[in-house]
């Protein structure tokens, strides 16, 4: 792990010493530098020194001009090539918050470190939008190619897809070309991955649009709807609620487990209390409703044939499908033994 040899609070320290009062506290104002952690608004800024928040924004950038151009700026050229080599380490595009918490938990510093990002002539920060978040960059081709990259993966997903993070990985290795070999490692492409507002992963480890149910979870059915994903084949609502517990230490109680599991349409009823994911081929409806839904997909049929195939849609007993074969308002058996519908 890298880290950096500097103090970032010294540094800031000496550098806005050059300024006029109103202009060090201006700069200590919007970025939390002095005793209040907190970065004030230009408004807020404004009502201290009853001036417009046009006046304090030239009061700031004419101070940050003024550091820059300045020849204590210069003598702390090594802690900007710093920067620049860390932001290099970590990708070269890299989220504001994932920049700054790599450096250090500590609010204040990285109040500091910001502000050394702001002020250095190599760093270029892209404002958070709808499709990204605060991230700071060096080059702007690699960049280019990042943000492209990003867009073209989560324009091949749709709302209900859930990727590994081993494809999407790979995915984002054959959109991205002519980088240099350095940034091709997965802990790069993860924290490439991070900067997008419009994917995510969830709880398991799996990617999606961070839109999808199946990521940002904010229910019971949502975190039902992963269990049994995982699980691979239909589960009892007390083993879905107990899993829910389990794997994500959300408190389900069995009841309104079941009762959320009827209400949403991702979910059939299979057998009793068992319940499969509709995405797996499962049809909704009594025995009967299944055994009419496969005489009209497939035809006449005979009592085995509709047995085998109800059983791959219903937990139930055969008996309980031939009981239902009885019913002469539904369906009808020709003199070969093979039943259709009324």
């Amino acid at each position: 792990m890298t880290t950096i040899t500097f103090k970032p609070k010294q540094v800031t320290k000496r550098l806005i010493s050059i300024l006029p009062e109103r202009s060090r506290d201006v700069l200590e104002g919007r970025f939390g530098l002095g005793k209040n952690k907190e970065k004030l608004t230009l408004e807020a800024i404004g009502g201290i020194y009853g001036i417009t928040r046009e006046r304090v924004r030239q009061i700031e950038n004419h101070a940050l001009n003024t550091i820059a151009k300045s020849d204590l700026y210069g003598e702390h050229d090594e802690i900007f090539v710093e920067l620049k080599d860390l932001i290099d380490f970590l990708g070269g595009v890299v989220s504001e918050d994932d920049f700054l918490s790599y450096v250090t938990n500590n609010t204040e510093t990285q109040n500091h470190i910001n502000f050394l990002l702001v002020l250095g002539d190599p760093f270029k920060k892209k404002r958070e939008d709808y499709e990204f978040k605060h991230r700071w960059y060096v080059d702007n081709v690699l960049s280019d190619k990042v943000h492209d990259s990003i867009r073209k993966i989560y324009k091949n997903l749709s709302n209900q897809d859930l990727v590994s993070e081993a494809d999407i990985i790979n995915s984002f290795f054959g959109y991205i070309k002519d980088v240099s070999d350095k940034y091709k490692k997965e802990e790069i492409i993860k924290r490439w991955l991070s900067i997008s507002k419009k994917i995510d992963k969830n709880p398991l480890g799996e990617w999606g649009l961070s839109s999808s149910p199946n990521i940002s979870l904010k229910g019971m059915r949502d975190y039902a709807y992963l269990v049994i994903r995982a699980h691979g084949s239909p589960l009892h609502f007390s083993e879905v609620a107990r899993k829910i517990k389990k794997m994500f230490g959300k408190e389900a109680h069995i009841a309104t487990c079941h009762n959320e599991l009827i209400k949403d349409k991702r979910f059939v009823l299979v057998g009793r209390g068992l319940y499969a994911l509709r995405e797996w081929g499962y049809s909704t409806g009594v025995v009967k409703d299944v055994i009419m839904d496969i005489l009209k997909k497939h035809g006449s049929l005979n009592k085995d044939e509709i047995v085998d195939l109800v059983l791959k849609e219903r937990y139930v007993k055969p008996n309980t499908v031939v009981v239902n074969l009885q019913n002469t308002k539904a369906f009808k058996r020709d003199n070969r033994g093979r039943y259709s519908l009324i």
